[in-house]
Order: C-alpha cells, then structure tokens, then sequence
C-alpha cells in the first residue's frame, strides 16, 4: 500500500500494475469514443470531434497494441514456463481466450478506426453508438478476465526477476520508433 497521499502512477518496474493502469487508460479511451458518438450528430466533425477521434486513434493504434504485445510476447511465455505441469492446462485456456480476444478486438477496432479517420480528416461520418457499445463491452469483459484471473496467476507464479524481465521488455518495446 502506498503512504503517500500524492497518487503515483506505476513505472516499468511493476509491470502488473502498469498493465493494470492501461486498462484504467483503455476504459478512459472507450468513454472518450462513447462521447464523440454522442456529440457528433449534433456537431458534427468539428474541431472537438477530431481531436477526439485522433487521440482514440492514436491510443488504440499504439498503446493498446504495445499493451497487447507485452501479454502475448512476454507475460504469457514466462507464466507458461513457471506453471506446473498439473496446473498448465487451466492456464493456457485463459491464454487461449486472451489471444482469440485479442483478434476480435483487433477486428473491431479495424471498423471503428476507419470510421474516425474520416472523423479525424473533418469528414461527415456516422459513428455507430451501438457498435461503440458492443467494442467498450468486449474490452470491459476483457479486461475483467484480466485483472481477475490472469494477473492473479502472474502475482502467484512470477519471480523478481520474472516481474524485472517483463518491465524491461515493456521499457524497450516502447523505446523503438513506430513503424
């Protein structure tokens, strides 16, 4: 428990509770694009509704897919390689639904994300409110899984130095050049 009564957000060197605080970012994100559904028949793709549309773009293109990197890359590999033998199976279907998730999100994303170009572009566009729900439900469940079955086997099963690997993973895969 921290002591102090000035929030710290968490660095690399808890890397769980910095995936954690990209879930917090990622809800932060779905009610920004709950919001721009709402405001844009009335508005239209003013500058408010780029801005926001840019910033949701630019969030899901980069932060959400390092986030999704890190779990596919490194976080599952070192459970998969601490886990006994006898408790594997449990595991790996979780992993399993994590990474086909991943996909569908993914594949979601592929058709909102081409609507706020054009948002982004000042274009006329009709952000669907129900395919934004249907997105920010599939990404709450997601995340719910997450923080409630598969971080609890992180905090279990990795060592310091797993946790030490894992930032430094994190550190250096947001270190290189987008592209």
């Amino acid at each position: 428990m921290n002591d102090s009564l000035i929030s710290v957000a968490p660095s690399f060197d808890s890397p769980l509770e910095m995936l954690e605080a990209c879930h917090g970012r990622v809800q932060a994100q779905l009610k920004t694009l709950a919001r721009l559904a709402a405001w844009l028949p009335a508005h239209g793709a003013d500058e408010q509704a780029r801005q926001a549309a840019a910033a949701v773009m630019r969030y899901f293109d980069v932060a959400a897919v390092h986030h999704h990197m890190d779990e596919e890359e490194d976080l599952f590999p070192a459970l998969l390689a601490r886990v006994e033998t006898g408790r594997r199976a449990p595991l790996q279907a979780l992993i399993d639904w994590i990474l086909a998730d991943h996909q569908r999100m993914f594949a979601a994303w592929a058709q909102l994300r081409a609507v706020l170009q054009r948002i982004a572009a000042g274009e006329a566009a009709v952000l669907d409110a129900a395919q934004v729900e249907e997105f920010a439900a599939r990404y709450q469940h997601h995340i719910e899984r997450e923080e409630g079955e598969l971080l609890p086997w992180a905090r279990e099963l990795l060592s310091a130095a797993d946790m030490a690997a894992l930032g430094g993973s994190m550190t250096e895969r947001r270190r290189q050049p987008a592209g």
